[in-house]
């Protein structure tokens, strides 16, 4: 009997299990996509419940790591897709999130209260709803002296220094290949070359690569100008912070993160309301303290911490049609130089003969002049 009584148990626990669908949706219920940090850091839960209270529905948020790889789920349910809003494609990533056609345009109708230089996406595939700038942080009393420059980052002295995130993965690794791109143009492998001596790691994501970073595995890691402000509200009350930024003398590149409806979404309307949502003061005013980046909201104030975030003399940037036509070959360049280990003159098609006179074709034509003076005289 009570082997039959088990039996009987299982079998129903195991067709009450078959009816659960993890991702799908309930009539009511908004699913949104987001990179992990926006859980994390605490701006789901600040903003989320409010969005509800005011529509009555429920809001499901799934995080997958890095915007970049966000996006990559996205375009594998492309065929039956499972979210309604993505939160996180930024201005680097939208050239794919284009191409992969797996967003639906949408122009808010409070879209005004955005700075129109803020707006990346003209099509409104993706709305601004923060922006920040990419930076080298570290830790003040481990490193007395960080690098000012790309060119300093270089330096022998950084060996093995600084972690990084994988531009194939992550928007803030695409980012950072994104500025080197800007400040070196057709030459940035080179610079690449120089620089992987000093690479400690390649993350996955900013996630992952921040906890090895604090855990204290390198000195340097790419991140965020707002990273010092951050601190200084956590651990210092407000004074001096313990973390530092570096945007690097070449220039700042900034980095626009978005919102977006998911093609053939299964509450369009209800997102529509979200992005509205997002842009305004409710949403905007929890952005600072909660995602570490500016808000786009031009209403919105910033707290008093944030003037110890890095500030960029001045701005580096690509336009965005350069980034669509060479996104692709660019992490294609990127793959082959820092994962398959081929030289930038290899990737470029690049002879290695130079102009000078050695080498056996110019020992031929030494040999060869006499014989030609010769037959003149």
């Amino acid at each position: 009997m009570k082997k039959a009584s088990l039996i009987l148990g299982l079998i129903i626990v195991l067709s009450l299990l078959g009816t659960v669908h993890p991702v799908k949706a309930q009539e009511n219920e908004l699913v949104i996509y987001a990179y992990d940090s926006f859980v994390s850091y605490g701006l789901a839960n600040a903003t989320i419940p409010e969005f509800e209270k005011m529509y009555g529905v429920k809001v499901k948020v799934i995080t997958a790591g890095d915007a970049g790889e966000v996006l990559n789920r996205l375009i594998l349910e492309k065929d039956k897709p499972q979210a309604d809003v993505v939160i996180g494609i930024d201005n680097n990533l939208l050239a794919k999130a284009i191409e992969a056609d797996v967003l639906e345009p949408y122009k808010p109708k409070n879209i005004n209260v955005v700075p129109k230089d803020l707006i990346f996406d003209p099509t409104y595939h993706v709305v601004p709803f923060d922006y920040g700038f990419i930076a080298a942080v570290y830790k003040k009393d481990q490193v007395k002296n960080p690098p000012q420059s790309f060119d300093d980052l270089t330096k022998p002295e950084w060996k093995k220094s600084i972690i990084i995130e994988d531009p194939r993965t992550s928007s803030t690794g695409m980012a950072f290949l994104l500025w080197t791109i800007a400040v070196y143009g057709d030459k940035w492998l080179y610079f690449w070359e120089k620089l992987k001596p000093n690479i400690y790691q390649i993350t996955k994501g900013w996630d992952a690569g921040w906890e090895m970073w604090d855990k204290g595995e390198a000195p340097l890691f790419v991140s965020y100008a707002t990273d010092p402000a951050y601190d200084a509200y956590y651990y210092t009350n407000g004074s001096e912070p313990n973390i530092g930024a570096v945007i690097f003398k070449e220039g700042g590149y900034p980095q626009i993160e978005g919102v977006g409806i998911v093609k053939n979404c299964r509450h369009p309307e209800l997102a529509k309301k979200f992005i509205e949502f997002v842009l305004s003061e409710k949403f905007q005013k929890e952005i600072a303290l909660h995602n570490w980046m500016f808000p786009v909201n031009k209403n919105v104030q910033l707290p008093e911490v944030y003037k110890y975030a890095a500030k960029a003399n001045k701005l580096v940037t690509l336009d965005p049609k350069e980034i669509e036509q060479n996104y692709k070959k660019w992490l294609d360049q990127w793959t082959q130089l820092m994962v398959e280990g081929k030289t930038p003159d290899e990737i470029l098609g690049k002879t290695s003969t130079s102009g000078s006179t050695c080498g056996p074709a110019a020992l031929i034509l030494l040999a060869l002049i006499p014989l030609l003076l010769r037959r003149e005289n």
